[in-house]
């Protein structure tokens, strides 16, 4: 399945791009994780930019914190119900003042990771690694150690 991290920010610290890719790298089957990056600028620009993006019949992902918010089991389960859909993943991250309000309404869910605010560019880490830690738990892969 082909999954989309639409993620606002383009001139990263290293640490971010090596972080993201560790976990990038690992999924490839059943799930293949590819990044698209929109340059940051205003809500609206951005906004415009992460819906251009998107494809009729894509299921989308929000990432906001007021979204819902899922342990590993549950996002793991999720994940599988994904899997089997045949629709593609889109996640869309917001830069940091957020995602517009057009992004957040045409999602077909709202993910958020923590109540805490968290700096945009972390959070394209944090996706990557808890979608390889997903595919690891219902794998039986000893990455994921609940």
């Amino acid at each position: 399945m082909k999954c989309q991290l639409i993620a606002a920010g383009t001139r990263l610290p290293e640490w971010v791009n090596l972080g993201y890719l560790q976990y990038a790298r690992r999924l490839r089957k059943p799930l293949a994780l590819e990044l698209r990056e929109i340059a940051v600028s205003t809500v609206a620009k951005e906004g415009a930019a992460m819906q251009a993006a998107l494809e009729r019949g894509d299921y989308v992902v929000a990432l906001a914190v007021p979204g819902k918010s899922m342990d590993t089991a549950a996002l793991s389960a999720w994940l599988q119900g994904r899997l089997g859909s045949g629709r593609a993943l889109k996640l869309l991250i917001g830069g940091p003042d957020g995602l517009s309000r057009q992004c957040l309404d045409c999602a077909d869910l709202q993910w958020s990771l923590s109540p805490l605010t968290l700096p945009h560019a972390l959070v394209r880490v944090i996706v990557a690694e808890q979608l390889y830690r997903a595919i690891s738990m219902h794998s039986g892969h000893p990455y994921h150690r609940a």
